[in-house]
């Protein structure tokens, strides 16, 4: 155990090091060519500072690599000096900004005084101590060495109690879960130690989750759940409203983090009614909370892991130390965790789901109610075995419009639910004007035809195109109501989440740039996540020349044929724009 304990110490502490100094790194260069980068943004003043810790500001030109969520350095030209704090990017819309800030002791007064001259610099909060006492926790104490530390060193399995076995199952029957739903829920349910479920996309696992937090609060059980983001928190606690309102069931954590979330907010365990409560309850938060007066000491019986495919295994100690039985719901086959460090780590680098799916203890979802046949079918074939089936009413479905788009109709063509938008430029890297241009181009044309904004996303692989894509949008779609229902983010931002419409611009057109930096721009996991976000239809706009890279890696190189093979079951549109 001492030598495994050591292996995630390790991992924290070279992760945390190499992106404090990267962070550094960047900081000493110059201002003009971090902000060229979009790794900051200048000529930054104060609007007012709003109730609650937030900040408005307002600047000429946002080029940033920035987006909402992210923490950034405000400060007055030194982010090693004084003043300067670390803040979260709220809102950004483009010029006009909206930061939060939480450091005890800063003097607001500061803000006043200097209306202009602010600098936001890309930022950094350490949490890694956190994580650290975890892991010291887990080899201390009897839970740690007994039941979370032989569990992931696959020296512990769990055992299934026939009877709740076959009540699991009559309760999968009556929320009329389909058959590997209800499989995968009578043995999460019976399980007394741990249990996986692969949630392929579209697969209904938010769903089997809420009916899994219902049936344990129903039978006394205190239920945490929990993951890497908000987002998947905030989406996860919104179904288990959705199947059952009267559910007691809350989020703990920042109130900044919860304007999308159908039940309650506290800001710690103890504001909250189920401080009072007896009885089974839900709660929300994220695996740190477990550690901070925010929920640490509160025990859970269960620990439910959404999208725990992106869940490290240090992190997963953190969360784990807070119950008695574990959960994991998640999809190796999609996004791995997000780490800096590319090399170091080891065994270690991998997600918690990933290091324990395949040990006799999990179930893959089977039936996909996002995807139509053809947009299944190349993510089945290559990832899942074949397995991932639609189910009969979404094989054959189609977009549709309310009035028939007359320009970009080769493109838009409702009876082609694949296709490749191929504008045959060269030499992009990470930002692409005449993609973005086209998407942005599409975008317009389909709000015309009376296509809904809240069913189209745009998914990118850079945040610089991102940024490219939503400064276009903002100039044609003047109306920020309808702006902001349309997604443009990186992939990491969109798993999870689902549209009728997804246009994928693939950026980069110039092959050496993207054969060094192949094992990201081709990885397959990323490549999967991108293209089983729509319902209906999928449209890919970029350049066949991408795919004269070659990757020295052998591994990497089929990666690329990947690629060629979506491409290639697409229907190819050759539209000059």
């Amino acid at each position: 155990m001492g030598r495994f304990l050591a292996g995630m110490r390790r991992l924290v502490l070279d992760e945390a090091a190499t992106v404090r100094q990267k962070i550094h790194t960047l900081w000493y260069q110059p201002l003009a060519a971090r902000v060229s980068e979009g790794r900051a943004i200048d000529g930054v003043r104060v609007v007012r500072v709003l109730p609650d810790g937030l900040i408005e500001l307002a600047c000429e030109r946002n080029l940033s690599r920035f987006r909402e969520g992210d923490v950034l350095c405000l400060n007055q030209g030194n982010p090693f000096g004084e003043p300067a704090w670390m803040v979260t990017l709220e809102n950004d819309e483009e010029t006009r900004l909206v930061v939060s800030c939480r450091e005890l002791g800063i003097n607001w007064g500061a803000f006043a005084q200097e209306r202009r001259g602010w600098i936001l610099d890309e930022g950094l909060i350490d949490l890694s101590h956190w994580i650290l006492d975890a892991l010291d926790e887990a080899g201390d104490t009897l839970a740690g060495r007994t039941r979370i530390l032989p569990l992931l060193m696959g020296y512990a399995r769990p055992s299934i109690d026939p009877q709740r076995y076959e009540r699991g199952l009559a309760m999968g029957d009556g929320f009329g879960l389909n058959y590997s739903q209800t499989e995968a829920f009578a043995q999460a349910y019976a399980t007394d130690l741990v249990y996986l479920i692969q949630g392929p996309p579209g697969t209904g696992k938010t769903r089997l989750l809420a009916h899994l937090a219902q049936a344990l609060v129903a039978d006394g059980e205190r239920v945490l759940i929990t993951s890497f983001t908000h987002r998947a928190i905030n989406n996860a606690l919104n179904k288990v409203m959705e199947v059952d309102p009267a559910l007691p069931a809350a989020k703990i954590g920042q109130s900044t983090r919860a304007d999308d979330l159908r039940a309650d907010n506290y800001e710690t365990f103890a504001a909250s009614p189920m401080a009072e409560m007896s009885g089974g309850y839900v709660l929300g938060a994220t695996p740190f909370a477990t550690r901070t007066q925010r929920l640490e000491g509160v025990e859970f019986e269960t620990v439910i892991f959404d999208e725990a495919s992106q869940i490290t295994l240090p992190l997963a100690v953190m969360g784990m130390l807070a119950g008695q039985k574990y959960i994991f719901i998640g999809d190796q086959k999609q996004l791995p965790p997000v780490l800096t460090t590319r090399l170091s780590g080891g065994a270690f680098r991998d997600s918690v789901f990933g290091s324990l799916v395949e040990r006799g203890f999990d179930t893959m979802l089977t039936e996909t109610y996002r995807l139509s046949s053809e947009l299944a079918d190349w993510s089945s074939r290559h990832f899942y075995d074949g397995q991932l089936t639609p189910a009969p009413w979404v094989a054959g479905r189609r977009v549709d419009y309310s009035r028939p788009p007359a320009r970009l109709i080769d493109v838009l063509d409702p009876d082609e639910p694949k296709v490749f938008w191929d504008l045959g430029h060269r030499n992009t890297t990470t930002r692409s004007h005449k993609e973005a241009d086209a998407v942005a181009d599409l975008i317009s044309t389909l709000l015309n035809c009376g296509f809904p904004a809240g069913e189209m996303a745009v998914v990118v692989p850079y945040r610089a195109q991102a940024r490219q894509i939503r400064n276009l949008m903002r100039r044609l779609v003047p109306d920020a109501t309808v702006h902001r229902q349309i997604i443009v983010d990186t992939v990491e931002r969109m798993q999870g989440q689902e549209c009728d419409l997804v246009i994928v611009s693939l950026t980069t057109a110039n092959p050496a740039f993207a054969a060094n930096l192949a094992e990201f721009f081709f990885q397959p996991e990323r490549l999967n996540v991108a293209v089983t976000r729509p319902r209906k239809k999928l449209i890919i706009v970029g350049s066949r020349h991408v795919l004269n890279a070659t990757p020295d890696d052998p591994a990497l190189q089929e990666s690329v044929e990947l690629l060629k093979e979506l491409l290639a079951g697409c229907t190819t549109v050759n539209l000059p724009y």
